[in-house]
């Protein structure tokens, strides 16, 4: 069944991914259409479907202790990068940064929305780790980036940075509503206030993923200069040790069954596509991230498929 249901789920997702591919290479909604549909699933439907999601969720779930695995595995792998980095690729400390994103980032929007949806069953998984990526490694990596890349280091960008993150404010509107509500004893937020942020959220799986199928076409990786032995790493460490650093720490901890299922598939997530928009903000590492994003992305499925395999 577990098979099934990722194949199923796979289904699902790569027909709407090749929608939008296919209407990229007819020119259907002209050369902007791919930046627009970024732009309203990540400023309008994905806040509104992770508030929809958390406001009506338990605390006690959202905040179990599958955060611990979702963190420990993310850790574990960028701090095995930076150390195969010193030992092999010797990148300068931007770049390294670039390259334990590449590691550890999970693409929880973009493509774990859907995964969490369609293959796991549960799209209020996904809602820890987004937290926990904003509110903690987007802050520290992107103060590294401050530090190497203008010599100085600017505490008010770094701190700012979780209120330029619309998903994160969705998200914590939605925990904030779901506490107020459990002390209340009674959901807080009227229906016609609620249904129309339920509707608009629920235009944005569909919406990510067609701009994701946009984005595929004409893509060009592995260009000149590209260090194929360090994309090659990332790619593996994300998709293959990632998920089975995740599988020994939520054995350890007791987890079975769809638990340990849920956590395993999560960690075997591609790489997040903030990754290359940090690396362009500070102009570094640009194709390394790139890359890195898209052979992850192409590699997912065929590991989370092996997964599903495994555990049927």
């Amino acid at each position: 069944m577990g098979l099934l249901s990722a194949l199923q789920g796979f289904a699902v997702i790569g027909i709407v991914i090749a929608v939008g591919y296919v209407a990229a290479r007819m020119k259907i909604g002209g050369s902007q259409a791919q930046y627009v549909l970024n732009r309203v699933s990540f400023f309008v439907s994905s806040p509104c479907l992770m508030f929809a999601i958390l406001a009506k969720e338990d605390l006690s779930v959202l905040f179990s202790p599958t955060i611990i695995v979702a963190f420990a595995s993310a850790a574990i792998v960028g701090v095995l990068f930076i150390l195969l980095n010193a030992a092999v690729f010797r990148m300068s400390a931007a770049e390294t940064t670039i390259g334990a994103l590449n590691s550890l980032y999970l693409n929880s929007n973009n493509i774990g929305l859907p995964v969490a949806t369609y293959i796991v069953g549960n799209p209020a998984l996904v809602a820890p780790i987004l937290v926990m990526q904003q509110a903690l490694f987007t802050p520290v990596a992107l103060t590294v980036l401050d530090l190497q890349t203008s010599g100085k280091f600017s505490l008010k960008r770094v701190a700012a940075q979780p209120l330029h993150q619309p998903l994160l404010i969705g998200s914590l509107g939605g925990i904030l509503i779901s506490w107020l509500s459990s002390l209340y004893g009674s959901f807080l937020v009227p229906s016609w206030i609620f249904d129309p942020v339920q509707m608009i959220g629920n235009s944005a799986v569909p919406l990510i993923l067609m701009a994701f199928g946009m984005s595929l076409y004409g893509t060009k990786p592995l260009q000149k200069g590209a260090n194929v032995p360090a994309v090659a790493t990332v790619t593996l460490l994300k998709n293959v040790v990632m998920p089975l650093v995740a599988f020994a720490l939520a054995w350890g901890m007791g987890f079975r069954g769809a638990t340990l299922y849920g956590c395993v598939v999560l960690a075997a997530l591609p790489t997040g596509q903030n990754v290359y928009n940090y690396a362009a903000r500070y102009n570094v590492g640009l194709s390394f991230a790139r890359d890195g994003i898209l052979f992850s992305t192409l590699s997912a499925p065929i590991f989370i498929s092996l997964i599903a395999l495994v555990f049927s």
